[in-house]
């Protein structure tokens, strides 16, 4: 398998974690993005909890912590991401109401009904885009809100090697009116939708990343596996370079509706 047809998958999870643990985000993203996704949600209290679902180290967390007074409960598979994060929380002296929890999305620690918000920035992908929306709306109360960003692509047709990278990478990327709709059959009512600025790439995801690999290459060096994962992360980047107006990460807001066909 050459790199460019390996998935991030295919690399070892220890050196994966370490190398993005070194970096405030964990994908495409910005306060600013945050912020404006918040700023469709309008039911928010101090009696608020709110989950956010592969929190990575909390870069976006702790943006939301800072603008709403509720409980968050953030999760994250991999535990030194959740160190990271809980240390971090109790820098910002938030430790109070926001907690970092190891844990999978697919087995989430919370009761039917509990959120009012269930927050995924660049990480629904894990479990799947249409499965994600549909297995978490029981945790949301009536009128909770879904707030997740998402790869999509902007056009219906795309050059061969951007569309087989991703058919490889994430085979469930699809088209923002595509996905609006999975929104919708999934039962909630769709709020809002937004595409993510090139500069959530460039110069606050690509350009901090620049920097990690040469840090963890001079750190690895000599060691295949590092190497690989290094060229798989540059290569990603060359491919949005080359493809950029043919995908991207759009924000999907959307509230749970009271009646859904499915039981």
């Amino acid at each position: 398998m050459s790199d460019e047809n390996k998935s991030i998958y295919d690399f070892d999870f220890n050196l994966i974690c370490e190398f993005f643990s070194s970096m405030e985000r964990q994908g495409p993203g910005s306060p600013d993005v945050t912020l404006k996704a918040l700023s469709f949600i309008d039911n928010l209290t101090e009696q608020s909890h709110i989950a956010d679902l592969g929190c990575g180290t909390g870069g976006q967390t702790m943006t939301l912590a800072k603008y709403v007074q509720g409980k968050i409960t953030a999760l994250d598979l991999f535990p030194d991401f959740i160190n990271i994060f809980n240390r971090n929380a109790t820098q910002s002296g938030l430790q109070d109401r926001v907690k970092g929890v190891v844990g999978s999305m697919d087995n989430l620690p919370f009761q039917d009904e509990e959120l009012d918000l269930i927050w995924s920035e660049g990480a629904i992908y894990n479990i799947g885009f249409e499965r994600g929306l549909n297995e978490w709306r029981k945790y949301l109360k009536n009128g909770g809100y879904i707030a997740v960003s998402e790869s999509s692509w902007f056009t219906d047709e795309r050059p061969a090697e951007i569309n087989d990278f991703w058919m490889n990478a994430y085979p469930e990327i699809d088209t923002i009116p595509n996905q609006v709709a999975k929104v919708h059959k999934a039962g909630y009512l769709p709020v809002a939708t937004f595409i993510l600025p090139e500069t959530c790439w460039t110069e606050l995801y690509f350009a901090p990343k620049n920097i990690a690999e040469e840090i963890f290459l001079n750190k690895y060096a000599g060691n295949k596996t590092a190497e690989k994962l290094i060229a798989y992360q540059r290569y990603e980047a060359e491919l949005y370079r080359k493809y950029k107006e043919f995908y991207g990460y759009t924000f999907f807001i959307a509230k749970k509706t009271r009646s859904h066909g499915k039981k």
